[in-house]
């Protein structure tokens, strides 16, 4: 099994996942004219996504689900919260190969198992994926404001994660942005600061880890080097394997052996 990012951030998310013949795209928040200029930087075309998994509603994760999709040939796979959310906007999932999942439900798209988690975050029926392949596990795990039991169950065993890192707590009191997005970002049903993210860290089995990468950093109130120290200091080892997803480039394709 192989994983690698379009983008991370505000400004679009795509995360590829690969096992065998089967293909997932994880969200697509890019046009449908970029995302095919990025799956081309990681060597894909449109024609070999065997579906598209939806984690929410919002642009920078749905913006370009619907004309991939459709271009593509392949299934959208939501809750049925998200698809409801664009019923009547841009992304809507209109005349696509729509599947409903249900969070806590897993299921299988070609070689890989896929368990969709719930999350919480500020949209309709938001959930978040973690993917199984021939005793293997990979965890997608962006888009939510603070760390559940639940979370911590489904997060704690995986052999690869790609981990929200979102902002520093510093940064964001201190930065641009207004006091309403300051509480929503920072707020139960927002995105993970650095400190979150380390504190789940502690709580999982790291040393099964081949590959961390922290991912959906913002521009504004976060720094790779900020989210490095605060992460390094939850690991006790292993912090060569620890990488970080950009806005612009994503990362690589990463191999899960």
């Amino acid at each position: 099994m192989r994983f690698a990012s379009l983008g991370s951030g505000s400004k679009g998310n795509a995360t590829l996942i690969e096992a065998g013949d089967t293909l997932v795209l994880v969200d697509c928040g890019f046009t449908l004219k970029e995302t095919r200029v990025r799956l081309a930087a990681r060597g894909i075309e449109l024609g070999q996504l065997s579906a598209i998994l939806v984690t929410h509603e919002h642009g920078d994760h749905i913006r370009g689900v619907g004309p991939v999709a459709r271009q593509a040939g392949c299934p959208v796979y939501s809750s049925f919260g998200t698809a409801c959310a664009v019923e009547d906007k841009p992304a809507s999932l209109r005349n696509t190969q729509w599947q409903e999942v249900r969070p806590g439900r897993a299921f299988r798209i070609g070689e890989l198992e896929v368990l969709p988690v719930l999350v919480p975050h500020d949209a309709r029926e938001p959930c978040q994926y973690r993917f199984g392949w021939q005793q293997r596990t990979l965890g997608v795990l962006t888009d939510l404001g603070s760390i559940t039991p639940h979370v911590v169950d489904a997060y704690s065993e995986c052999d690869a994660l790609v981990l929200e890192c979102n902002h520093d707590p510093r940064m964001l009191a201190n930065g641009p942005y207004p006091a309403s997005l300051k509480r929503r970002v920072g707020g139960m049903l927002g995105h993970l600061s650095n400190a979150q993210a380390a504190a789940l860290l502690r709580q999982a089995n790291t040393d099964r880890l081949q590959h961390l990468v922290l991912s959906h950093l913002s521009e504004q109130n976060n720094t790779a080097t900020l989210a490095l120290a605060e992460i390094q200091a939850a690991l006790d080892t292993g912090h060569e394997r620890i990488g970080v997803a950009s806005q612009n480039q994503g990362f690589d394709w990463l191999q899960v052996i």
